[in-house]
C-alpha cells in the first residue's frame, strides 16, 4: 500500500496549486487531471438552472490578484497561493489607504503565520486573506488593490465515473472539488476516491459504483436534482473528505443510523482493531447532509480521519501537502476497500435443508477443511451460516452474532452455496 499512498500523495501535490471554487476553470482543470487516472463524464449545468430549492450561480474565474505598496512591490500575491483571495471576489482595481483596505482583509491572529481560507459565494464582495504577521508589517499609506476576476453567466461543472457491477443497484462515492489549495480538506478525498475507483475497476463488483466529483453543497444538490430517476437505485453511499491527516479514522453515520453502510463501517473498523470513532449523524458537515436530507434519506455516511473543523490547520494554508501523508491516505483507501468488499458479499441466504443439520461430510465439506489452520473457525462458520440462513439474516448478521470474521462467514456461504445447501 505504500506505493499507492505515494501515488495518491503525488496527485494531491499536483492538484494543490489550482484555484478551485464552486464553479470555474479551476474545477475543470482539476477534473482534467483526475481524468488522466479514471475516465470521467463531465457535466456542465448552465447558470440560472433551478436545482431543488437552489439556483446554479454565475461562474467565477480569476486570472490575477494582488495588493501592492507604494513602490509597486506585491505584499499579497494570488500567484503565490490561491488562498490569498476571498473566494468569488468580484473585480476591483483601486488605490486606497490601509485603514480602508483593512475592512477587506482576513487573518488568523491566533496563528499569525497562517493564511485563512474564506469565501463569499452568494454575496457580492471582494477581499484578501493573508498572514497576520504580514498585515502587522504593513506601514500606513496607500496601496494598489487589484482583483482581475469575472463573475458571469457560465456553468457549474461536476463529473462522474461509473464502475459497472453485476446489478444496476448503486453505491455512490462522493467527494467535493470546490476548495482551492487545501490538501486534506478536499484533495485527499479526491485522491482516495480516484484510486478506489481504479481498484474497483480491476474487479467485478456486485454493485455498480458511481463516483461523484462535485463542488460542495450546490454540486451535490445539482446532482440530486438531475438524477431523480436514479435515486431509487442508490442503495448505499459514502462521502470522502479529510482523508489524509494523521488522526484516527472517523465514520459519521447516515441519517438513518442503521443503514447497511453504517453497520458495515462499524463492523469493519471494529474488526480491524484500528483506533477509530463512530459519530452520530448531524445535519452539518459535508455532502452527506444533502444525500441524507429527509426527502431522499439515502443510506450515505461519511468517512474521514479528523473530521471537518476538528484540527487547527482546517481551512488554512497549513493544510498543505506536508500535512497529509501517503500512509494515512493508504489506510483510508484500505478501509474503503474492506468495507465495500463486505458490502458486495453481504447476502441473505435460505437453507435448503433446514430440518436438522445436513451431513457435511458426504458432500466433501469437512474434507475441504482438513489441514487448514483455521479448521475449527471454518467449521463453525458453516454451522452458523446454515443455522441463520432463514431468509431474514444477512451474512453480516451472522458475523456479528457469531463473532467470526466476515471473510470466514462469506467463505462458508460460498462453499455451502456451491454444495447446493443454501440459495439466495
Amino acid at each position: 500500500m505504500t506505493a499507492v499512498g505515494e501515488e495518491m500523495h503525488a496527485l494531491v501535490e499536483r492538484l494543490y496549486p489550482l484555484c478551485r471554487s464552486i464553479t470555474g476553470d479551476g474545477v475543470r482543470a482539476t477534473l482534467d487531471i483526475v481524468g488522466e487516472y479514471v475516465p470521467l463524464q463531465v457535466h456542465e449545468v448552465p447558470t440560472g438552472t433551478q436545482v431543488l430549492d437552489w439556483t446554479v450561480p454565475q461562474e467565477w474565474n480569476i486570472r490575477d490578484a494582488y495588493i501592492a505598496d507604494g513602490t509597486g512591490r506585491r505584499v499579497v500575491d494570488f500567484a503565490e497561493s490561491s488562498l490569498h483571495v476571498l473566494g468569488y471576489s468580484v473585480p476591483v482595481s483601486r488605490t486606497m489607504p490601509l485603514t480602508e483596505l483593512r475592512e477587506h482583509l482576513h487573518t488568523l491572529p491566533d496563528h499569525p503565520n497562517w493564511v485563512p481560507y474564506r469565501t463569499s459565494y452568494y454575496k457580492p464582495e471582494w477581499g484578501f486573506c493573508l498572514a497576520q504577521e504580514t498585515l502587522d508589517a504593513l506601514p500606513d499609506g496607500d496601496y494598489e488593490v487589484r482583483v482581475d476576476s469575472t463573475l458571469a453567466d457560465g456553468h457549474l461543472t461536476y463529473a462522474e465515473h461509473v464502475v459497472p457491477g453485476q446489478v444496476a443497484d448503486e453505491v455512490i462515492v462522493s467527494c467535493h472539488t470546490c476548495h482551492p489549495s487545501l490538501a486534506n480538506d478536499n484533495l485527499a478525498g479526491i485522491a482516495v476516491a480516484t484510486f478506489l475507483a481504479r481498484a474497483l475497476a480491476r474487479e467485478t463488483p456486485y454493485y455498480t459504483y458511481r463516483f461523484i466529483y462535485a463542488p460542495g453543497t450546490i454540486g451535490a444538490i445539482t446532482w440530486l436534482a438531475r438524477n431523480a430517476e436514479r435515486i431509487e437505485r442508490v442503495k448505499h453511499g459514502l462521502v470522502l473528505a479529510c482523508a489524509g491527516d494523521s488522526g484516527q479514522l472517523t465514520y459519521k453515520q447516515s441519517r438513518r443510523g442503521d443503514a447497511e453502510i453504517d453497520r458495515v463501517l462499524r463492523h469493519v473498523l471494529s474488526a480491524s482493531e484500528r483506533p477509530h470513532h463512530i459519530n452520530e449523524f448531524t445535519p452539518y458537515g459535508y455532502d452527506e447532509r444533502q444525500y441524507c436530507s429527509p426527502g431522499f434519506n439515502l443510506g450515505v455516511g461519511s468517512l474521514s480521519r479528523t473530521p471537518y473543523a476538528g484540527y487547527p490547520e482546517y481551512h488554512t494554508s497549513a493544510d498543505n501537502p506536508d500535512f497529509v501523508s501517503p500512509e494515512a491516505m493508504a489506510d483510508t483507501l484500505a478501509v474503503c476497500r474492506e468495507a465495500f468488499a463486505v458490502l458486495d458479499r453481504n447476502r441473505r441466504y435460505l437453507n435448503l435443508s433446514p430440518y436438522g443439520e445436513p451431513q457435511l461430510g458426504r458432500r466433501g465439506l469437512y474434507d475441504a477443511l482438513g489441514g487448514r489452520s483455521d479448521t475449527k473457525q471454518a467449521q463453525m462458520a458453516m454451522l452458523w451460516v446454515l443455522n441463520l440462513s432463514d431468509g431474514e439474516h444477512s451474512l453480516l448478521d451472522v458475523a456479528e452474532r457469531s463473532g467470526l470474521p466476515f471473510d470466514s462467514v462469506a467463505g462458508a456461504a460460498d462453499a455451502l452455496h456451491e454444495a447446493g445447501l443454501i440459495k439466495t
